[in-house]
């Protein structure tokens, strides 16, 4: 007798896992590859019962394109600026309920009302920085103050730049005087001439894979995100980071609801979770990104929030801007791109 009542026990445990984890909540995550700490994920679950599928990726325009195929649903994902203005133009992303995001009060006011989302209604920021010269001070002999040193033949076949269109197209458009925004053809051409002359000198195009090689001593010259810098110096004391003088890119990656998000409620949930004061150190100071809170920044190490790479001054980023989004712009930005990575 009691051996059955185990028995019939066992199998009700069973049977009420099974409908326990067949009726657990879902939030799919799309977000930029080593850009959280995978512990927070574990909190979110283990704090909430809700499950994260998490997947990641390289570039935005990779997510773009995996998006605007209709095929996949994601509940929260995290482009950068002119992404967010090209989805909302494209009617991709729905209004974030900030009565469901109290925390949203945290962020800084520099991080709010910019030009891609001015009302705040679509986008909450996640993380920021520029984009820079990671060089190795033992294999640079001369100033890395300017652009122009990734096209000095001395440095041939020791220098990254990035496989990203906007960022790569960005360094030569500014090389020239230009702005990373331009819509002039002439201009995007120039800029791409000029990148096709570089490449004898590219020992690659990377993105993620840059921080590694750099530490390792693989390159002199690295066009990186500033994150990616702090990471790296961490690991390498001969490292060295600069906005050029001419300018360069500075830039917010948010978070974001898309319009065919199944769990919008758990994507609400999850997108407040990021911005907790002590969930946002633990990214910070897993990817080496800049927090857009300025409750959590006070959280930080002195040495981490004193860290002009990762927090520069406004007078250090007097000449960069955000990239933009415009629809003929980006035709010629693609065309180039894909000229220049053919050659």
């Amino acid at each position: 007798m009691k051996k059955a009542l185990v028995i019939l026990l066992s199998v009700i445990m069973v049977l009420s896992f099974t409908g326990c984890a067949k009726d657990r909540e879902v939030l799919n995550v799309y977000n930029w590859g080593e850009y959280i700490d995978m512990e927070v994920l574990d909190m979110f679950e283990e704090e909430t019962g809700i499950k994260v599928n998490y997947n990641t990726f390289v570039t935005n325009e990779d997510m773009y394109v995996k998006l605007s195929k209709g095929r996949v649903s994601y509940d929260v994902i995290f482009p950068s600026d002119y992404m967010i203005q090209r989805m909302i133009d494209e009617d991709m992303l729905q209004k974030i309920n900030m009565d469901n995001v109290p925390n949203y009060f945290n962020i800084a006011d520099v991080h709010k009302n910019l030009s891609f989302d001015p009302d705040n209604e679509y986008s909450v920021p996640y993380l920021w920085g520029t984009v820079g010269i990671l060089y190795n001070k033992t294999m640079v002999s001369d100033t890395v103050d300017s652009w122009d040193i990734l096209w000095n033949e001395k440095y041939s076949q020791k220098i990254f730049m990035q496989d990203s269109q906007r960022d790569s197209m960005m360094v030569a458009l500014i090389r020239l005087g230009y702005s990373q925004n331009t819509t002039d053809q002439n201009q995007v051409n120039q800029a791409r001439d000029l990148l096709i002359a570089q490449k004898p000198l590219v020992l690659g195009y990377l993105v993620d894979e840059v921080k590694d090689k750099m530490v390792q001593g693989e390159g002199a010259l690295a066009v990186v995100w500033s994150g990616e810098a702090v990471a790296a110096m961490e690991l390498n004391e001969d490292l060295a980071f600069v906005i050029p003088k001419e300018g360069s890119n500075r830039w917010v990656d948010s978070m974001v609801i898309p319009k065919n998000a199944k769990n919008v409620s758990a994507a609400e949930k999850f997108i407040n979770f990021m911005l907790r004061d002590d969930i946002m150190v633990m990214n910070a100071n897993e990817t080496g990104y800049s927090i857009t809170s300025k409750t959590a920044i006070e959280l930080l190490d002195e040495d981490w929030r004193n860290n002009l790479v990762a927090f520069p001054t406004e007078e250090m980023m007097s000449e960069c801007e955000f990239f933009e989004y415009n629809a003929e712009a980006t035709v010629m930005y693609n065309k180039a791109w894909t000229e220049v990575t053919a050659n």
